[in-house]
């Protein structure tokens, strides 16, 4: 097996160009086994696709399949480019939560910047009771589903201990992200993350889109202004409009390529 290892953020995957096979959860969780396997956040299956320029197909370390990945879908649309599958800065991926539309920044003759058109944001609940210290929390849809909760320092927040507890509530019976954000001023967040399937990881594009979403609901940031989400592996870059259509900007990197018998 083929598989190009690739990272947005430090939010790092393996890409496969094929169909998803038929035991892609046992195969995902022995490739991104990191001491076992190659090691990763997720697998991303690339395939031909008849409404867009391809199909993409995430799946979590933990073998469960993520319905979008913002990360990801910037990685894919670097391998599309670079590979020469798809030689055109805009472009279109079919995923599980509808066909996203990229647009890239060249540097030279490789993809150095991806602007992704993630869709609607949809607030789905503002103040979340949240078990006992957490406080409340605003319930966003990106495609996904996340928890963002605001906190006046992020730093010191015991992630480990809050994440896997939102994660699993009882009320999210297929899992939940969770985000963590500290507000620095109306145009720059500081978050971290806890992804669904994942645990903790460096960045998190959807997570980065919900928490922006949920400070402009709140009045911290304002509709059509580039929004710096800060986390873990870097920054990236946020804008949602008075619809709540959210765009997102960031780094795609490749790290390798190579061969695996797993």
């Amino acid at each position: 097996m083929r598989f190009t290892k690739m990272q947005g953020l430090g939010n790092d995957f393996l890409l496969i160009y094929g169909q998803v096979p038929q035991d892609a959860s046992s195969l995902c969780r022995r490739l991104c086994d990191r001491h076992f396997g190659v090691g990763a956040d997720g697998v991303i299956f690339v395939s031909p696709a008849w409404a867009a320029d391809c199909r993409m197909r995430v799946f979590n370390i933990d073998g469960s399949e993520a319905r979008m990945c913002g990360n990801g879908i910037r990685c894919v649309g670097k391998y599309l480019y670079d590979r020469g599958l798809v030689r055109r800065e805009r472009m279109t991926v079919e995923t599980l939560s509808g066909v996203k539309t990229l647009r890239l920044t060249l540097k030279g003759d490789r993809v150095e910047m991806v602007s992704v058109d993630m869709g609607q944001a949809v607030l789905e609940q503002r103040d979340l009771p949240l078990p006992a210290g957490m406080g409340t929390g605003t319930v966003i849809s990106v495609g996904n589903p996340h928890v963002v909760v605001f906190t006046p320092n992020v730093e010191d927040l015991p992630l480990y201990l809050w994440g896997p507890r939102i994660e699993h509530d009882e009320r999210f019976p297929d899992g939940v992200n969770a985000e963590f954000v500290q507000v620095l001023s109306p145009e720059k967040l500081r978050m971290r993350v806890w992804e669904r399937g994942c645990g903790v990881t460096l960045a998190c594009g959807t997570g980065a889109c919900a928490s922006a979403f949920a400070a402009m609901q709140r009045g911290i940031c304002a509709p059509g202004r580039p929004i710096e989400a800060v986390l873990d592996g870097g920054s990236l870059f946020i804008t949602v409009d008075q619809r709540g259509g959210v765009s997102m900007e960031g780094p795609a990197v490749t790290l390798f390529q190579g061969e695996t018998d797993l």
